[in-house]
């Protein structure tokens, strides 16, 4: 049985959204992803699973070319959205990340106000010709991050004042302002208390109506809860992939039964 059909179930290929082939990435001299292929579908949570250091973050940060702020990282390979390389010398990556929207471990809001975080992006891109399109987008972004019945009476307020499960939520509608297709989160929930977390969890599932939704987590429970597709990461490695619950019950590598029943990590 060769790699690939180890690695992949049967795809409807008008499914995949985005398409990674022998993905290298190195970090100076440390070869930190090795031959990744995977296909990540649209409309679809897919969890990236593995111990600390295990390469899911630094595989994350290569679907929006965030390594490229990284001076010393490298990546090859191919990765596709859409049937298109992103890493075409003709691909923008500030227009790339417009489509392929992240959301990180800890909160960030912009030391802004609430409306002008999720503002922002619509700003940049043009993707508002006056005020009342504008405020469209942000109330649309609020409620799409459960957040706007809780913040629609402040929105001049600054957005480094709210909850850290709030300053989440908004970092969420800021990311999908700019009407995204892929959301990307880097263990979204890590820094927040379990309720936050809860409703972090049940947003994530509304979002996979609109978008591809890929989160890196180290909560193997988080990862049953919300996830459709999981991959396990080991040693630089995309050891398996598949549905998540073929994955949790019934894994067809050793390492990844190693890892879901504590043994490694």
């Amino acid at each position: 049985m060769n790699d690939m059909s180890l690695l992949e179930r049967s795809v409807d290929q008008t499914e995949i959204k985005i398409s990674a082939r022998d993905v290298q990435v190195w970090y100076g001299d440390k070869h930190a992803i090795k031959d990744v292929n995977v296909d990540l579908l649209d409309k679809t949570v897919t969890a990236f699973i593995g111990p600390s250091g295990c390469g899911k973050s630094t595989f994350l940060r290569c679907l929006n070319r965030m390594n490229d702020t990284i001076d010393i990282s490298r990546v090859e390979g191919r990765i596709t959205l859409d049937g298109e390389d992103i890493y075409d010398k003709r691909v923008d990556p500030v227009q790339l990340r417009a489509r392929v929207g992240m959301v990180f471990q800890k909160p960030n809001p912009f030391p802004k106000s609430i409306y002008d975080n999720v503002a922002y992006g619509p700003r940049i891109h043009g993707l508002a010709r006056h005020r009342a399109e504008l405020d469209e987008i942000v109330e649309k972004s609020l409620r799409g991050a459960a957040l706007w019945n809780e913040v629609k009476d402040r929105l001049q307020e600054p957005g480094t004042g709210l909850s850290g499960g709030q300053q989440q939520r908004l970092c969420i509608a800021r990311a999908v302002a700019t009407q995204p297709e892929v959301l990307l989160m880097d263990e979204p929930c890590s820094a927040l208390d379990p309720i936050a977390t809860s409703q972090i969890e049940e947003l994530i599932d509304q979002l996979r109506a609109e978008f591809s939704v890929v989160i890196v987590t180290h909560s193997m429970q988080q990862a049953a809860r919300v996830s459709q597709k999981t991959a396990f990461f080991h040693l630089g490695n995309l050891v398996e992939y598949g549905s998540t619950d073929d994955i949790f019950t019934n894994p067809r590598d050793p390492r990844t039964e190693s890892y879901i029943s504590g043994r490694i990590g």
